[in-house]
């Protein structure tokens, strides 16, 4: 049980380290809303690799954060309309986000799916929105 409270904090370790650079390259701004001025967590995009990646994080505020932490808690609205355009991102972890929070919305809002409509993805980030986390 040690063992993996060590890897976990190992872990944990490498992800806070990423947090000024991925800070720098966010503009200190939330990588899918883009709120400025809140607390930012680096957040790693699932599914996670044995070694965290810096490719693989972003910088997301607490309500998106929690939008993936705790999807039951996840409720749609026009205050998700960001992600239409983060879902353009030249970044794909912040477009696999996107576009997964888009598919969840989708079921529900028109906007969602007519973003997600007339989105072009790369097929390496396809694979990764329908990888398993």
């Amino acid at each position: 049980m040690a063992r993996g409270k060590e890897e976990y904090a190992a872990r944990m370790n490498v992800l806070t380290g990423f947090g000024k650079d991925l800070a720098r390259r966010a503009k200190s701004r939330c990588e899918l809303c883009s709120a400025a001025g809140e607390k930012l967590s680096v957040y790693e995009v699932p599914p996670e690799r044995p070694v965290p990646e810096f490719e693989r994080c972003v910088l997301l505020c607490s309500r998106c954060e929690e939008a993936f932490r705790d999807p039951r808690k996840f409720e749609g609205g026009d205050q998700w309309r960001c992600l239409g355009e983060a879902a353009w991102s030249e970044l794909a972890p912040v477009q696999v986000l996107a576009v997964r929070l888009l598919q969840r919305l989708g079921t529900s809002e028109d906007w969602a799916r007519e973003a997600l409509d007339g989105l072009y993805l790369d097929e390496e980030v396809e694979e990764w929105v329908t990888e398993e986390g």
